[in-house]
């Protein structure tokens, strides 16, 4: 299974952007999938997360209300709607897939694969 990012960009404060992530080699429609952010200097910090079905949605409290994630699966991907966006939220994103029961922890050990990161920077 690869994951791979996409939908990254240089954006204003108060800008949007959706961010895609697309399985190939296998589905990923049985798994969990988390979406993860670095910024420069800092660590991994869990961003959002969605159960296999789509039913189940997680986010961290500093995107909660400004994201919605979603699956498509007919498409075999994830979607990661930012709106609003700060400059605190620049960094690479990543999406990653876990094989085990779904967990609203974000915990970056619970993921198995993941993809390369798309890169969000917001500024003016």
């Amino acid at each position: 299974l690869q994951l791979a990012e996409s939908g990254g960009g240089l954006v204003q404060p108060g800008g949007s952007l959706r961010l895609s992530c697309t399985a190939s080699g296998a589905s990923s429609n049985r798994l969990n999938i988390g979406w993860f952010r670095q910024a420069p200097g800092k660590g991994r910090e869990g961003v959002s997360c969605i159960n296999q079905s789509g039913a189940l949605t997680h986010y961290s409290g500093s995107v909660k209300g400004r994201a919605v994630i979603w699956r498509d699966i007919a498409q075999n991907t994830v979607f990661l709607q930012m709106n609003n966006l700060k400059p605190e939220d620049t960094g690479t994103y990543y999406c990653a897939a876990s094989t085990q029961g779904y967990s609203d922890l974000l915990d970056t050990a619970d993921y198995r694969y993941w993809g390369q990161g798309t890169q969000v920077t917001v500024s003016s």
